[in-house]
C-alpha cells in the first residue's frame, strides 16, 4: 500500500491507500443499475468515488464506518476532486482497520470546548432561558461535543458541533458589544442549541448518516421538540415569552423556508443567528477547499457556495514582502505630514 493520505495523492495520479467510508449512498443509474456513491476520509480530507455496478453483496459489505483498502485515480469531475475506484475490498484485522485512526477531528478538545460553553452560559441572566439552555445540554451531553456539524459540507467532523457552535459564539459576542440594543442572553442561548438536535438527526458522530427521525423529522424540528420538552419538565409556560422567542431562533436560523425553516426571522436577534450560522459554515467550507489548493490557483468547486471556486492567492516572498512594507512606510511617513488628524 501507498504510504499516503487522500490530499497526498496529486491529480490523474493512481494510488492504493486504506480510507474510512464516511458515506455510503445507494443510488441507480439512467439504465436503472444499482451503484453505491461513496465519500472516503481520512485525517486529511475526504473525496468522492463512484462504485459502479455494485452487486447486493457489495451494497451490505461497504457500509459507513467501514475501513477498505482503496485503489484508484484522482481525478476531476466538474470541478471537485474525486476517485475513479479500480478496486475496493474491507480492511482485515492484520492491517490497519479501526475507524477512529481515519476520522478528522477540530482544533479543540472536548474538555476545552465544554469549559467555553459554560463560561457563556454562565454570563446568561434570564432564569428560564438559562435553565432550559442548561437542561438541553445535560440531555445531550457528551454526544453535544463529539458529533459533527453537517454531512459533509461545514465542519463534517468528529466534535464539528461544538466546535462550530464555539465559533459562532465568539462571533457573537463581537456582535453584542458592537450594538448595545441586542438581547445576548437570546442571542446566545440561540447559538448553543440551534443546532443541538443534529445529536438526534445523525445517528453516530463518525459516519454521518442520517437516522430515521433525521431524515423524517429534521434537526430544527427536533430541537423545537426538545424544548417544549424541557419546559414541561421544568414546570414554564409554554407560551411565555421567553420560551416563544427562544423556539423562534431555533425555527428561523436557516432564514427562509425553502432553505429549511419553518419561518423566517422577525426577531433581531434571529436575523443576526441566521447571518452567523451562515458566514461561519461558509468560512469553514472556503478554508476547507482552500487548504487544498495550490497558491495562484482556484479551488474545487463547492457545493454549498453555489458550486463557486475561490481563488488561492499567490505567495509572496519574505524579501519582497520585506521590501513592500519598507516602501509602504515611506510612502505613509510622508503622507501624514498632510494629514492633520495624525498631529
Amino acid at each position: 500500500m501507498d504510504n499516503l493520505q487522500i490530499f497526498d495523492v496529486a491529480l490523474d495520479q493512481n494510488f492504493n491507500i486504506y480510507v474510512l467510508i464516511k458515506v455510503a449512498e445507494v443510488r441507480e443509474d439512467r439504465n436503472g443499475k444499482k451503484y453505491i456513491s461513496f465519500t472516503f476520509q481520512d485525517r486529511s480530507g475526504s473525496i468522492e468515488g463512484k462504485f459502479w455496478g455494485a452487486t447486493e453483496q457489495d451494497i451490505e459489505q461497504y457500509t459507513s464506518g467501514q475501513v477498505v483498502a482503496l485503489a484508484g485515480k484522482r481525478e476531476l469531475y466538474n470541478g471537485k476532486p474525486q476517485v475513479r475506484i479500480n478496486s475496493l475490498r474491507l480492511a482485515n484485522d492484520s492491517e490497519p482497520n479501526d475507524p477512529s485512526d481515519y476520522v478528522e477531528r477540530g482544533p479543540m478538545t472536548r474538555q476545552e470546548m465544554v469549559n467555553e460553553v459554560l463560561a457563556t452560559v454562565e454570563s446568561i441572566e434570564n432564569t428560564t432561558i438559562d435553565a432550559i439552555v442548561r437542561y438541553l445540554l445535560r440531555e445531550v451531553s457528551w454526544d453535544f461535543f463529539t458529533y459533527p456539524a453537517a454531512k459533509k459540507n461545514h465542519h463534517a467532523y468528529v466534535g464539528g458541533l461544538g466546535f462550530h457552535t464555539i465559533s459562532m459564539l465568539r462571533l457573537a459576542q463581537s456582535v453584542a458589544n458592537q450594538y448595545d440594543n441586542i438581547n445576548k442572553d437570546l442571542l446566545y442561548a440561540g447559538v448553543i442549541i440551534h443546532d443541538i438536535g443534529k445529536t438526534v438527526e445523525f445517528t453516530d458522530p463518525m459516519s454521518t448518516e442520517y437516522s430515521v427521525e433525521g431524515n423524517l423529522i429534521g434537526h430544527i424540528s427536533i430541537v423545537d421538540e426538545m424544548i417544549t420538552l424541557a419546559v414541561d419538565k421544568l414546570g414554564f409556560d409554554q407560551y411565555s415569552e421567553d420560551v416563544v422567542l427562544l423556539k423562534h431562533m431555533v425555527l428561523a436560523h436557516h432564514g427562509k423556508q425553502e432553505w429549511g425553516s419553518p419561518v423566517s426571522p422577525h426577531l433581531l436577534e434571529a436575523e443576526i443567528l441566521h447571518h452567523l450560522d451562515d458566514l461561519d459554515a461558509s468560512i469553514q467550507m472556503m478554508t476547507t477547499a482552500l487548504d487544498h489548493t495550490a497558491p495562484g490557483e482556484f479551488s474545487a468547486r463547492i457545493f454549498g457556495m453555489d458550486n463557486r471556486a475561490f481563488y488561492k492567492p499567490k505567495g509572496q516572498t519574505e524579501v519582497l514582502m520585506d521590501q513592500e512594507n519598507d516602501d509602504a512606510s515611506q510612502i505613509l511617513e510622508e503622507t501624514d505630514k498632510d494629514l492633520p488628524f495624525f498631529e
